[in-house]
């Protein structure tokens, strides 16, 4: 790669990833604990910055402070980046994350001061997602060995490598929208496990074609394990969290074990579309597109003649 590497601006990306993991954390016990809505206005709380931190309140107010640091990282991330890296497109990535966490800021106020209407619960947890995988896209691309000269992996299969990754991180994300649809009370559980049984198809097949394809690439088995790994997990506290609905449905309000469960749930399936993302951003680093590999094939024959 072209790049030089700037192990401050690695360093850095990788605190707001832990930041931002923090963040749908604290989103997740907002959701939990039904208190979305106990704070009624926006961007202050209460018409001041330091309400009273009892009940949801203290949720809802912890997790707008976050986001406002995160939004600050941010900031000088996407500044840091633009001065620092030489790659165009790792700049406008940054930009973009910025601009994603501005959306989300105000999605996020929106949802308050428009009760929940209109799918704007939805459309916030769903950018938090994205704006997560952004993120880590930030923290791999610039590290050292993104940057360092990689082997080209040949991909002789059909369909692509690349195909595969891709089809399995947007059904990743369709779960994480009738995810969000259901926490939201949007839309009725029913969706929700289609959707798990779809990704486990997807993942399954991924990792067994990574397996089968590049099963003495490093970089690939453990991509594999980790997202075999992780969405195990997030299947096994899918089941788990709705039994736990399910026991504490005549509960005054949410139950702490419905509320450990469902949170974990929720940023285990963060985590396993972070996985899938990475999966795809490893196949595009390693093994070169059909177009790309032709070309890299012309210029060695036209070398060797």
């Amino acid at each position: 790669m072209s790049s030089a590497y700037h192990p401050g601006l690695h360093r850095f990306s990788l605190v707001l990833l832990a930041c931002t993991f923090l963040l749908l954390i604290a989103g997740a016990l907002v959701t939990s604990n039904d208190a979305a809505l106990a704070v009624p206005d926006w961007p202050l709380s209460y018409g001041t910055l330091t309400p009273p931190m009892v009940g949801g309140i203290f949720y809802e107010h912890s997790h707008r402070v976050i986001a406002a640091g995160i939004g600050f990282l941010t900031i000088i991330l996407a500044v840091w980046t633009w001065l620092a890296e030489s790659r165009r497109w790792v700049r406008w990535l940054a930009l973009a994350a910025l601009g994603a966490v501005i959306l989300q800021g105000v999605l996020g106020g929106l949802t308050v001061l428009l009760n929940l209407h209109y799918g704007m619960p939805i459309a916030h947890a769903c950018l938090a997602q994205i704006f997560f995988g952004a993120v880590m896209g930030m923290a791999l691309f610039t590290s050292r060995w993104w940057i360092s000269d990689q082997p080209s992996v040949p991909d002789s299969g059909s369909p692509s490598i690349h195909s595969f990754a891709l089809f399995n991180a947007a059904t990743v994300f369709l779960q994480v929208i009738l995810g969000a649809g259901f926490r939201h009370k949007s839309i009725p559980i029913w969706p929700h496990i289609l959707g798990a049984f779809l990704v486990a198809a997807t993942v399954t097949w991924t990792a067994l074609t990574l397996r089968h394809r590049f099963g003495n690439v490093r970089e690939m088995k453990l991509a594999r394990i980790l997202i075999n790994s992780v969405f195990g997990v997030q299947f096994l506290l899918g089941i788990a969290a709705w039994a736990s609905r399910l026991v504490t449905a005549d509960a005054p309000q949410p139950m702490p074990a419905m509320v450990a469960l469902t949170v974990i749930h929720t940023v285990t399936g963060a985590l396993t579309f972070a996985c899938s993302l990475l999966v795809v951003m490893l196949c595009y680093r390693l093994v070169p597109r059909s177009s790309e590999a032709a070309m890299v094939s012309t210029r060695t024959e036209a070398a060797i003649s």
